[in-house]
Formats: C-alpha cells, sequence, structure tokens
C-alpha cells in the first residue's frame, strides 16, 4: 500500500495532545518540525489506508481551534521500507473493530477522494473544449470506420470524472459536488449531442458502417460492461491509481453511443439513433450505480455520524433508483429486439 505523510499545524499549547494521539497510532511515525509564531508543526508517516482515521481524529479534536491546519502528501518511496506488522487480536471488539477498518484500509482517504474528484466535476472551459474535441474525433472515426481514432477520442473524453464525482456526492450525501457534477454531465451530453448531430446533417452518414450499426441497438453484454466500467472508475480513484486507462473504459460506453445518435438524429435515421439512445442510458445508469455500490462497499461515508445517517439513507436510494431504472431500461431493450 501507498503511504502518505500527514504535516499538522497547531498552537503550541495543543503539543501535547497531539503528540499523545499519534503515539496512540499504530504503524506510525511522526517527528517534530519547526516552531514559529506560537505554533508548531508535527509530520507522520503512515500507510495511505490509515491516513484517514489520523485525519479523523484531528479534525475531531483540533476543528475549532484557531490555526490548525493538516495537510496530506503523497510518498513516492522511503527508506528503510516500512513493513506492517500483523497484529494480534486478542478479543472479539478488536476484530469486528479490525473487520470494520479492512475496508478503509483498503483506499485512500476520503479527503483524497474528494480532492481528486471536485475540479472534475465542474463545467469548465477545460471540459468544454476536451468534450468538443472529442465528439468530432469520434464523429470523424465512426464514419470513416476507423477504430483507432475511435480509442483515440475517447483517450480524451472527459467523462470519468463527472460520473465519479456523482456517486461520490451520494456516498457523502455532498448535495453541492452532487448538482456540480450532474450539472457538468448533462453539459457533455449536449455538447456531444448537438455537435454529432451537426455533423451528421452536413456529412453523410452511412448507417451500415459497423462501427455506427454495432452501437445502433443495447444488449445484456453491454450492461455488464458498462457495470465493469463503473466498478473500475471508482477503484482507481479510490486506490489512488492512475485514471487515464479506466477513464477510455467509461468513455467507451458513454461517447461513442451518443454520437452515434447525435449522427443519426442529424441525417434523419430515427430508429437507428433510438437504439443508440437507450444504449447510452443504459450505460450511464449502470456506470453510476457500480460507482455508488463500490465506494459502498469500500466503506466511503462523512466522519460525523449524523451525516453518515443520512447519507447511508441517500445511497440505498440511490442504488434503489438506478436499480429500477435499469430493470425497465432492459424491458424496453428486450421489447426492442424482439
Amino acid at each position: 500500500m501507498a503511504q502518505r505523510v500527514i504535516k499538522i499545524i497547531l498552537p503550541l499549547d495543543s503539543k501535547k495532545t497531539a503528540i499523545e494521539l499519534l503515539e496512540a497510532q499504530e504503524n506510525t511515525i511522526f517527528w517534530q518540525e519547526e516552531s514559529s509564531n506560537g505554533n508548531f508543526v508535527v509530520s507522520s508517516l503512515t500507510e495511505a489506508g490509515h491516513s484517514e482515521a489520523i485525519m479523523d481524529i484531528f479534525e475531531r479534536n483540533f476543528s475549532s481551534t484557531k490555526g490548525f491546519k493538516l495537510i496530506v502528501f503523497p510518498v513516492e518511496a522511503s527508506i528503510p521500507r516500512t513493513d506492517v506488522a500483523e497484529n494480534n487480536l486478542s478479543s472479539d471488539l478488536e476484530e469486528k473493530n479490525a473487520k470494520k477498518e479492512k475496508d478503509v484500509a483498503s483506499r485512500i482517504s476520503r479527503e483524497e477522494l474528494y480532492s481528486g474528484v471536485v475540479d472534475s466535476a465542474k463545467l469548465s472551459k477545460t471540459f468544454v473544449y476536451m468534450s468538443i474535441l472529442s465528439t468530432v474525433v469520434v464523429a470523424i472515426g465512426l464514419q470513416n470506420n476507423n477504430v483507432a481514432v475511435i480509442i483515440g477520442a475517447m483517450v480524451i473524453a472527459p467523462f470519468l470524472g463527472p460520473n465519479v464525482a456523482l456517486a461520490l456526492s451520494t456516498c457523502l450525501a455532498d448535495k453541492e459536488l452532487g448538482w456540480d457534477a450532474l450539472k457538468t454531465l448533462c453539459g457533455g451530453v449536449v455538447i456531444v449531442l448537438l455537435l454529432s448531430m451537426c455533423m451528421g446533417y452536413f456529412f453523410e452518414t452511412n448507417v451500415g458502417t459497423p462501427e455506427i450499426y454495432s452501437r445502433m441497438r443495447a444488449d445484456f453484454s453491454d450492461i455488464i460492461l458498462a457495470l465493469a466500467s463503473g466498478c473500475a472508475g471508482v477503484l482507481a480513484f479510490t486506490t489512488g491509481a492512475s485514471s487515464a486507462v479506466i477513464g477510455v473504459m467509461v468513455a467507451v460506453a458513454l461517447l461513442p453511443p451518443l454520437s452515434v445518435c447525435g449522427l443519426l438524429l442529424g441525417a434523419g435515421q430515427y430508429h437507428g439513433a433510438t437504439g443508440a439512445l437507450l444504449l447510452f442510458l443504459t450505460n450511464i445508469i449502470c456506470i453510476n450505480l457500480a460507482g455508488v455500490a463500490t465506494f459502498l462497499v469500500q466503506g466511503v461515508s462523512p466522519r460525523i455520524w449524523w451525516e453518515a445517517t443520512k447519507a447511508k439513507k441517500a445511497t440505498i436510494k440511490a442504488l434503489i433508483l438506478w436499480s429500477v431504472l435499469l430493470m425497465l431500461l432492459s424491458v424496453i431493450i428486450y421489447s426492442w429486439k424482439s
């Protein structure tokens, strides 16, 4: 597991309490740094999966303390290597606590998750430009039946961030993040659809092209693909792994079907456009369903108990909503194929 350095800044009169809290943490080393202007600085080295526990402890104890600041840095390497020793659990309570913390230890902290998706959830100029460019590239690739160009478009497509942010906002009961993610996702959908419609209207679109024809209908295998894409996208964020390749998986499920829908609408091929739209809707539902479920399994929730209770209710409602929508679309897909 990766490691994190946590730098903690506190007033000098809080030094004793802070040191005691750090001494109580297992598999964590710490050292005091400089002191200035009535503050002292202490840093700790711990596993990324344990950083959330330390951050929660200090936030709970010092969130109202003036001058308190906590900063997290990723660690590329450390010498000597830090090996986590296995502890022998001596009671049922310890076993339950260890089981409860197991999921948390397998991912980065919620604060790192939040900071990793919050920017991608905003409808920025970069998002708009990347959506336009990826749409132009994928539309040309679809019309020319060029798989390499289609893959290239999905590399630059920015759809991973808002989908992961939408799922994370549900598990954290963060309405602001959820609205930002939803507006960004809807903005991206409108951009892709309108631009591809224009290209379908002005340029010849052959519905017999394999890359277009294959996305004119939804299949149950597409549901499995989208569910896998959603899980992979969330896992890429929660483990701190590179999301570049995983973003391609999400774009595979969203960008080409939506572009095909726009191209066929522009060309007046409404029956095929409806099939492509069904495929897109199925994929986006599956990605968000899998995303919320993956966050839930990994134990992502707010720190404060009343917020955690609210988030749990929101998560259950979201899972039910996405599941019901998926079942309805599955029935429509079955009827459409028949």
